[in-house]
C-alpha cells in the first residue's frame, strides 16, 4: 500500500514491485480459522437434516450451517456425538434434552427430492423459551445445495442477532504459484464466503490485480499485465467470456463497478497524471472526473451513485477525498463542485471502501509516527477513526454485503494471507493459503436461486 504513489507513475516499476508481494506455491482454496471470537458465545445445536432420498445426500447441509455459525465467532456448536436425538419434526423436539446439553437454540431440517429438484425446509427453536421462532424453505439443484445451506445460515443468524448474515456471499482473491525465479503463475479465483468451492476465473504468467464484482455477481473486472502493461478486463463468470475495457498508454487500474452496474470508475493516466475516470458500459463513453497534478487513485462509489471517494496526495500526503458527480444523457458524467477531504487523522489514509449504508469507510491507515499500515473504520458523521487490526502491513479492505464483516490482505507473517474482522472489531479470522501468498480480496454478492 505504501508503494502506491511511487509506482503509479511508472508501470514497469509497478509490475516489478508488485511481484515482490508474492511467495512460493499456493493452493486456491482457503481455510478459515477463528483467531478471536466474542467473549460470550451462544450455544447452538444443528441436528442432521432428515433425508427422504434413496441415495446418499450429496451435501451435509447441517454440517455446513454448523460451520458457518461457528465461523461467525458468536456461536458455540454442540457436536453431534453429544446430541441425545436427531429430531426431524417439531413433535420430536424435547426441549429438556437440549437444555440439559446447554443449547440456547436448535436448528432442524428436512430434505426431499422431486420434480428434478431438492427441497429444503428448516426450523429454528428457542430452547430456553421452548418454542419455534422461525421456519423457511428453499428449492434448488444439486450444485446449489451448499448455497442453500449458506442461506439457511443467513436466516438463522439474522433471526437470532437481528443483523443480516453474509454466509451466502462470495469472495474474489488472487493467488500465485511460483515455479522458479523466472516463472510465477497468477490466478484470479472466487469462492464461497467460507473459503469452499474455489474456482479459477483467469490464469496468467503476469500479475493480476484489483478484482471487482458487478452488483449482480455475474461479472468481474480486474487489471491484467498479460501483455506486459496494465489493462482492464471484464469477464463473465458463467461463460468465461472476457473483453478488454481499456488499454491506454500508461496506467489502467482500480476498476470498480457503480451501484447500478451500468458504469465502472477507474484510474487512467492517458492524459498525463493518474486521474479518476468513469466508463459508461453502454455507450463506451469515458468521463474525466478528477483533473489535478497530484495522483488521484483508488475510487469507490457512494451507495446512491452520486459521488465517488478516492485517494489523493494533493494535500501533501495520501488522504481520502469525495467528489460529487452527476450523470447526463448519453452516459456522460460531470463532476459537481470541488472535492472534499474526508480524512485528517494520521499521515496516510488510502484504499477506502464505502459501507453499504454510506455512513462509514473502511481504509488503510498509518498514524503519525507509526510503523504499521492497519485497517480502520472512519465514521463520516463524527469523523471518528477506529483501528480494527494490528498486523505489520495490511491492505485492500473489502466489505461484506451486509456491512457486518470486512476482508483484507495481511503481510504480517512469512506469507501473505487474508484476514476477516467484524465491523466492531470483536471477531477476527485468518484465511491462510496452504503454500504461499494470497492477496487482493473483494467481497461480493452471492448468486440468485432460480
Amino acid at each position: 500500500m505504501r508503494l502506491i504513489f511511487k509506482t503509479l507513475l511508472t508501470p514497469r516499476i509497478f509490475l516489478i514491485l508488485s511481484c515482490l508481494f508474492w511467495a512460493a506455491m499456493v493452493r486456491a482454496e482457503l481455510v478459515i480459522e477463528v483467531t478471536r471470537g466474542n467473549d460470550q458465545l451462544t450455544s447452538l445445536a444443528v441436528a442432521p437434516f432428515a433425508w427422504e432420498g434413496k441415495r446418499v445426500l450429496p451435501e451435509d447441509l447441517a454440517a455446513i450451517i454448523d460451520n458457518d455459525l461457528k465461523l461467525s465467532g458468536l456461536f458455540q456448536a454442540i457436536p453431534r456425538t453429544s446430541m441425545l436425538s436427531y429430531p426431524t419434526s417439531e413433535s420430536e423436539v424435547y426441549y429438556r434434552d437440549w437444555k440439559a446439553l446447554g443449547a440456547a437454540y436448535l436448528v432442524t431440517g428436512q430434505v426431499s427430492f422431486n420434480d428434478n429438484a431438492y427441497h429444503i425446509n428448516y426450523q429454528l427453536y428457542d430452547v430456553i423459551r421452548g418454542t419455534r421462532i422461525a421456519k423457511g424453505g428453499f428449492t434448488g439443484k444439486q450444485n446449489q445445495l451448499r448455497e442453500i445451506a449458506h442461506r439457511v445460515s443467513d436466516a438463522v443468524y439474522e433471526k437470532i442477532t437481528g443483523l443480516p448474515g453474509d454466509f451466502s456471499s462470495r469472495i474474489l482473491y488472487v493467488t500465485a504459484q511460483r515455479y522458479d525465479s523466472e516463472r510465477t503463475e497468477y490466478q484470479l479465483n472466487y469462492a464461497d464466503a467460507d473459503g469452499k468451492r474455489s474456482r479459477t476465473i483467469f490464469t496468467s504468467n503476469e500479475p493480476i490485480m484489483s478484482p471487482s464484482w458487478s452488483p449482480d455477481g455475474k461479472r468481474v473486472t480486474y487489471v491484467s499485465f498479460e501483455r506486459q502493461r496494465p489493462e482492464i478486463y471484464l469477464q463473465e463468470l458463467a461463460t468465461g467470456t472476457r473483453r478488454k475495457l481499456t488499454g491506454f498508454k500508461g496506467l489502467n487500474s482500480s476498476p470498480i463497478w457503480s451501484p447500478d452496474g451500468q458504469s465502472i470508475a477507474m484510474v487512467l493516466s492517458k492524459d498525463g497524471n493518474p486521474d479518476v475516470y468513469i466508463l459508461d458500459l453502454a455507450t463506451r463513453k469515458i468521463s474525466n472526473i478528477t483533473n489535478h497534478y497530484a495522483i488521484d487513485t483508488e475510487p469507490d462509489w457512494m451507495p446512491d451513485g452520486r459521488s465517488l471517494i478516492y485517494t489523493s496526495n494533493r494535500g501533501g500526503s495520501p488522504q481520502i477525498y469525495q467528489q460529487d458527480i452527476t450523470r447526463k444523457s448519453g452516459g456522460e458524467f460531470i463532476p459537481q463542485g470541488n472535492p472534499r477531504r474526508l480524512t485528517f487523522e494520521g499521515r496516510f489514509n488510502a484504499r477506502a471502501k464505502v459501507f453499504p449504508d454510506g455512513k462509514s469507510l473502511a481504509l488503510v491507515h498509518k498514524g503519525q509516527g507509526a510503523a504499521d499500515y492497519n485497517i480502520a473504520i472512519l465514521d463520516l458523521d463524527t469523523d471518528r477513526l477506529r483501528l480494527l487490526s494490528s498486523s505489520r502491513l495490511e491492505d485492500s479492505p473489502s466489505i461484506a454485503p451486509g456491512g457486518r464483516r470486512l476482508i483484507y490482505s495481511s503481510q504480517g507473517g512469512k506469507n501473505g494471507e487474508l484476514g476477516i474482522v467484524s465491523a466492531d472489531g470483536r471477531v477476527k479470522q485468518r484465511l491462510p493459503s496452504a503454500q504461499g501468498d494470497v492477496r487482493e480480496p473483494a467481497w461480493g454478492p452471492g448468486t440468485r436461486l432460480k
